[in-house]
Parts: structure tokens; sequence; C-alpha cells
């Protein structure tokens, strides 16, 4: 099967670059926010601000009919879990996915933080995620084959006790938000399109902390894990350049005001 990817110039990577760190950034400026008696939805409304006042626009709202900036994933929910009233409470985690659409091309990430002091369990599970992602950017090398992080990303999270997802992928990104390859967090080492310079993947293990099957809500969107256990969601954008991978959604320092944590920013 042929694969068509759209592999980048250093300029396109440069623009890509621009929109990812600002991805970045606001994950990085809601991570103060999240705590105990925070609403879903000021999550979401603050990303979607901010993501205007930096000169973008969010990238899911809309998106195949989601209806809101970002994703806000808590405890057993893997992926597009809806903002909402529902109040963050000590020791859930929660997944904030986000993404913006700048100069024609798209920045996503994700990360999962913890509400507070959390169990031990959630804390491995965060970190395996995370980690794992790092295990899979190991092999984002020329001439090595997709499925190398595919496997990477699975041997490390099942040698943690923990549990694939795998009714979701990575994907490459660019112009589009989802382009090809697609990127699996599971499977065997050597298949898929080689990898060269110029190719740019959003990498993004889901894990969970029991079994890896899946059921979709009654809202068609919020993906949970069937048994209830937790989840956890890590992603970056990463580029392949003649100088070796970037990753390009790492938030770059700001001077840009942060969130008051004495007050709701949004009612």
């Amino acid at each position: 099967m042929v694969v068509n990817i759209n592999y980048k110039t250093e300029e396109e990577i440069s623009a890509l670059r621009r929109s990812n760190q600002i991805v970045g950034q606001v994950l990085a400026e809601l991570r103060t926010m999240v705590r105990p008696g925070v609403r879903t939805k000021d999550l979401d409304a603050y990303a979607e601000s901010r993501a205007r006042e930096l000169g973008t626009q969010p990238a899911f709202k809309g998106y195949r009919g989601f209806p809101a900036s970002l994703c806000t994933s808590v405890n057993e929910v893997i992926i597009h879990g809806l903002p909402s009233e529902r109040v963050l409470r000590e020791g859930d985690i929660i997944g904030l996915d986000f993404g913006v659409l700048c100069e024609g091309f798209y920045g996503d990430a994700a990360v999962t933080y913890p509400v507070g002091a959390v169990e031990a369990e959630a804390g491995r599970l965060m970190a395996a995620a995370e980690q794992s992602f790092f295990k899979g950017l190991e092999h984002m090398r020329e001439g090595r084959r997709i499925s190398d992080i595919s496997y990477a990303i699975q041997s490390w999270v099942e040698a943690q006790g923990f549990s694939v997802i795998r009714e979701f992928v990575g994907h490459g990104i660019g112009r589009a938000l989802h382009e090809e390859p697609q990127v699996p967090n599971f499977g065997p080492p050597g298949r898929g399109p080689r990898i060269r310079p110029g190719m740019t993947l959003a990498i993004e293990p889901m894990i969970a902390a029991g079994r890896p099957e899946v059921e979709v809500l009654s809202d068609g969107w919020t993906a949970c894990t069937r048994d209830r256990s937790l989840a956890a969601h890590f992603e970056h954008t990463v580029a392949l350049t003649a100088d070796g991978v970037e990753v390009l959604s790492h938030p770059v320092p700001t001077d840009a005001p942060r969130p008051r944590l004495e007050e709701k920013p949004y009612a």
C-alpha cells in the first residue's frame, strides 16, 4: 500500500514550529490553572481566548463537528473529553489536548496533569505515558520505520504494567491536522514507511492502567476505558530535519501573564 506523505521544507517546518510553540505555551499556562475547584469549561475558555490573543485559530473547534477548543479528558477518559460544568477534584488526573492553526499550519500537543495530590498509581501512569513518548522518539531517525516508534512505545508501556489503547493513533501533521502516515502506539518493528528528513509527526501515546478496550459515550466524542480504569495521554509534534529530530511543541520562555490562581478566569 502506497502512503502519500507530505514531506516538509525548512520553511514549512519553521511555520510548524511557530504554531506548535504556541500550543506548548498555552498548555504550559493551563498547568497553573489545573487545581481542585476549576471547571473544565474554564480551561477551554482560557485556551480559546489565549489562542486568539496570540494570533491563531483554535484547531479543534468545529473540526469534524467537535464543539470545543480544548479536549479535557478526566480520569477514565482517554481522549476527546468535552469541557463542561464538571469541577476538578483533588486526586483527579486530566488530559489536555490542544491545537491551533497559524499561518496555514497546524500545531497539536497533549499532556496529562495531576489535580492536586494524586495516588501513586496515577503518578506512575502519567509518567509512563510521557516516558513512552521519548522511547518512541529515539527511533525518529532517518532510515528507521514508523513501526519502530510504535514498538518502542508499546514495549515501554507494557513493561511498566500498563496497556496501550489501540483504537486511536498518532498521525502526520502539516497543512492538515491529520495527514499520513498513521503512527500506532503498538505493533512489531520494521514495518510501515521509512522515516526521512521533512517528515513531521504527532506522536501520542494513549495508555490505560487497566484493560485497553474503549467505549465512546453517547455524546459521540468522549472515549473512555471500558473498564473505567485511569487513562493518560501525552503528545508532541516532532520533525526530522537535516540536523536531527526536533520536538516542535516544546514551549518557549515567555513573559506573557499567567492566569491568577486566586480566582477563576471565566465565570
